[in-house]
């Protein structure tokens, strides 16, 4: 028998270390490689350990609530062997049977096929997506590449590929293999994702609660909760917030996607809303005004090189949480659509990395979404502005032509922006929501996505 020492993996580059929220085994059990051994969380994102062997758990280093660094050995699992291991992916070697009573053709078959494996570089976890060295083994053994590797969809958590996510597409990788060939490694072309292969929508915890005599509830709130209502009572102590307020005209805007969402969606299986578009306007806006793209750390003003806009998103239990479109300004409006969609999907289905929500330099809130037509949202730390999107409302208004004035019905919307005043005077603060509103004015009815 061996130990096996389960650490903390690497969660992302500005991720150092993680709180256990509970162990979901207990010493003795037995432990199936890919299942999960603990729950943790980082700031907002909870997650996930899974066991990289078959084993049986025999000792656990940390408690709940301990604060653990990455890399640190949380726990000890009894597998089959010799002496204490780490699994690496780089130990493991393609196992290539003789036979020596194979005819010479089946030889020279079973060459190729090894030689072609040999060829394809080894894989390894990114910032996207982490691979276990389970994982990583397989996928050498059956000379699957990178780029293949990332087309298989995950069933574990953070949309995790788990042994079984991967035997799968073994399996129907053999049943129709469509093989290519670029340069002198040969790669085989994954299959469609079937229904099967995603993970069913987990239900949200109900809060604990408890009943009073008068019949009164009281509610403990949630480990995020608690996170969030510290962050909000810090923000509104630290930063002095004021607000602008504007309203933008975007009937071009509505009827433009009313002409081209169904055909968009057809053709790139995205929906189309109006947040990628929005948010396309604030990036440039905030390219126009870079001063607005800065954060506060004492009395040095830190000037933001790359565009960073976090978008809020409600959740299934009733928080929040803050997406980052990571580099805003170098995607098209069609990339935009795409990143919008995914970090919003994976967000209400907890799956975002703890990444995926690090590094933003302003932040943006949909209030419209729950009917309201503006609101004073509460700047995200340490960045020094935010804007909330009103409810699109069709409305009468006065339109000016050279011809004289009359009454049309428009759709229009307020943009709320609240910034802090410690940097931001109220000229800087109302030109910038003034220039989105500019950019949202003048969308081109024509434009082609």
């Amino acid at each position: 028998m061996a130990n096996f020492e389960l650490k903390l993996p690497k969660m992302g580059e500005s991720v150092a270390e993680a709180t256990i929220t509970s162990w979901l085994k207990d010493v003795g059990d037995t432990i199936e490689a890919d299942e999960a051994v603990l729950e943790i969380a980082t700031d907002k994102v909870d997650s996930e350990v899974p066991s990289e062997v078959d084993g049986v758990l025999v000792e656990k280093l940390f408690n709940v609530d301990d604060v653990v660094q990455v890399g640190q050995v949380i726990a000890v699992i009894k597998i089959e062997g010799g002496d204490t291991v780490e699994v690496k992916a780089t130990e493991a070697k393609p196992e290539v049977k003789e036979d020596t009573a194979a005819p010479k053709q089946v030889a020279e078959v079973e060459q190729t096929v090894v030689a072609a494996r040999e060829s394809v570089a080894p894989v390894a976890s990114t910032e996207d997506r982490f691979y276990s060295p389970l994982v990583k083994n397989i996928a050498k053994k059956e000379g699957i590449s990178q780029v293949e590797l990332d087309t298989i969809q995950g069933t574990g958590k953070d949309a995790r590929v788990t042994k079984n996510d991967i035997k799968s597409y073994l399996e129907s990788r053999s049943a129709s293999p469509v093989v290519t060939s670029t340069s002198n490694t040969v790669v085989e072309k994954a299959p469609e994702p079937t229904q099967t292969q995603g993970k069913p929508k987990q239900a949200v915890p109900e809060p604990k609660s408890i009943i009073t005599d008068g019949g009164d509830e009281i509610i403990e709130m949630s480990r995020m909760g608690k996170l969030i209502s510290k962050y909000m009572v810090d923000s509104v102590q630290t930063s002095a917030h004021v607000q602008s307020f504007i309203e933008a005209d975007v009937t071009n805007i509505w009827n433009w996607r009313k002409k081209v969402k169904a055909g968009f969606t057809k053709r790139e299986g995205e929906n189309l809303t109006f947040t990628p578009i929005f948010m396309e306007a604030i990036t440039k806006a905030l390219k126009e005004f870079p001063m607005m793209n800065i954060s506060l750390e004492g009395d040095k003003i830190i000037k933001k090189k790359a565009i960073n806009v976090g978008m809020a998103a409600a959740l299934p239990d009733g928080n929040l949480i803050v997406p980052v479109i990571k580099n805003a300004d170098q995607l098209s409006l069609l990339g935009m659509v795409k990143r919008v969609n995914d970090l919003a999907n994976r967000a209400r289905l907890g799956k975002l990395n703890p990444d995926d929500i690090q590094g933003g330099t302003y932040t943006v809130t949909n209030v419209g979404t729950f009917g309201s037509i503006m609101g004073t949202p509460i700047i995200n730390q340490p960045q020094v502005g935010i804007l909330a999107l009103g409810a699109i409302r069709k409305v009468p208004a006065v339109i000016e032509t050279s011809e004289g004035d009359y009454i049309g019905i428009r759709y229009r919307m307020f943009l709320s922006h609240s910034y802090d005043h410690r940097v931001v005077n109220g000229a800087l603060g109302g030109q910038f929501v003034k220039a989105v509103k500019d950019y949202l004015e003048a969308w081109d009815s024509d434009r082609e996505i």
